[in-house]
């Protein structure tokens, strides 16, 4: 289980001591045209409300101006460029009207979002986007990794329950089948590169598709929903023999990552620091794990760091261990999230070429697909060798 909070370093001594700490979780919906996320959006905040939490709900910036007479059929490349850049700083400064209401909060704090920071990115082309993000002094880390706790992807009706796709119930969706189904591709690999995505797809009937995605947010936050909602996701690991070449992948994005481990006063406590980012752009996250037993397993409590909280924490370093470097890929594969991580030197003998892939899901048995232009050796799911704590240790 992986709780998130972003209330900083005093929420880490809130944790470590037991108190209780108000929370504060930002989630975003996105997917293809037809995918249900207004209806996902209303019954996941009932569903949390019914949970005492407090609960804002981020309406979807481009329904907004587009049914207000925006035609995309009117508007020529400029124009189309324009009205995105318009767009996306109106979804900004609406979700931060939100996040800043949610900072203040007294009670536990769900902000949830319809659609977010880089869906634009679905309807322009790479170029356009870079421009975009260079003209506004944006990045692709900051607006898709930094911005929000956990990416909800629904999969498009248009994507195997195409009986159901429509575009009667959204005034300002147009989108014929063949063009929903480009746009649910397009749009998932807007997210790739988020280190928390899940995607819902249509293989069950609506109703439990929205119980899923309740589920995967509850798993992620670390809350016992009891047998109220499907059991949740597991993260398997799986040892991958080499690195195909990188045309091999589908669309992936690779990121530098560090590991760290800090001092702890308590000896069932592990403390991780992670850098991750592209490009000398970064964000930061703390990870306490507890031998505190919660839902059958161990609880992970991870935390949002600013650059500043990070280097006070990293005054705490662990010597006995030493920095773990990698690459980590992201990357999807027939609607499943991947990460492949590819450990770098400097590095103790035992990571020297290692590979490891790993995912989340609900299938914990055989008949999982994993990818299939990787070598995979063996399953290592709970295996301490392939562990961070292990893997770090000097000696």
């Amino acid at each position: 289980m992986m709780p998130s909070n972003t209330c900083g370093v005093n929420g880490l001594r809130a944790f470590e001591e037991g108190t209780k700490e108000t929370r504060v979780y930002k989630v975003v919906l996105t997917g293809g045209p037809c995918a249900g996320k207004t209806t996902v959006q209303a019954m996941m905040s009932t569903f949390f409300e019914n949970l005492g939490w407090k609960v804002y709900r981020v309406p979807e910036a481009a329904t907004m101006l587009l049914g207000g007479g925006v035609k995309f059929a009117d508007l020529d490349e400029h124009d189309v460029f324009t009205f995105q850049q318009n767009l996306l700083k109106t979804l900004l400064q609406l979700e931060q009207t939100f996040f800043d209401m949610a900072a203040t909060s007294k009670r536990d704090t769900l902000v949830i979002s319809d659609r977010g920071a880089m869906d634009p990115s679905s309807y322009m082309s790479p170029d356009q986007w870079q421009v975009l993000l260079n003209n506004n002094n944006w990045n692709n880390v900051s607006l898709r990794d930094a911005r929000y706790d956990q990416v909800i992807h629904l999969v498009s009706a248009a994507q195997g329950a195409e009986e159901f796709y429509t575009t009667t119930n959204n005034h300002s969706r147009s989108e014929p089948l063949e063009e929903a189904r480009k746009l649910e591709k397009i749009t998932q690999q807007s997210w790739v590169g988020h280190p928390y995505v899940d995607v819902i797809d249509n293989s069950t009937d609506f109703n439990n598709k929205v119980r899923r995605a309740i589920d995967a947010v509850c798993n992620k936050m670390g809350l016992d929903t009891g047998d109220r909602l499907f059991p949740g996701s597991i993260k398997r690991k799986f040892l991958v023999s080499t690195l195909p070449d990188n045309k091999e992948f589908p669309v992936f994005q690779d990121f530098d990552v560090v590991h760290d481990y800090l001092s702890t006063s308590n000896p069932k406590m592990q403390a991780r620091l992670r850098k991750r980012g592209q490009n000398g752009q970064y964000t930061y996250m703390h990870t306490l794990r507890k031998e505190t037993k919660f839902n059958g397993q161990v609880v992970e409590v991870r935390t949002s760091l600013s650059a500043r909280d990070y280097d006070i924490l990293y005054s705490q370093l662990d010597f006995t261990r030493q920095s773990v470097f990698k690459t980590r890929r992201c990357f999807m594969w027939k609607n499943q999230y991947f990460q492949l991580d590819i450990y770098k030197e400097p590095c103790h003998p035992r990571c020297k070429g290692l590979l490891i892939l790993e995912t989340y899901t609900t299938n914990t048995g055989d008949s999982m697909e994993t990818p299939d232009f990787l070598d995979i050796v063996k399953e290592v799911t709970g295996n301490p060798l392939y562990s961070m704590f292990n893997l770090s240790l000097k000696d």
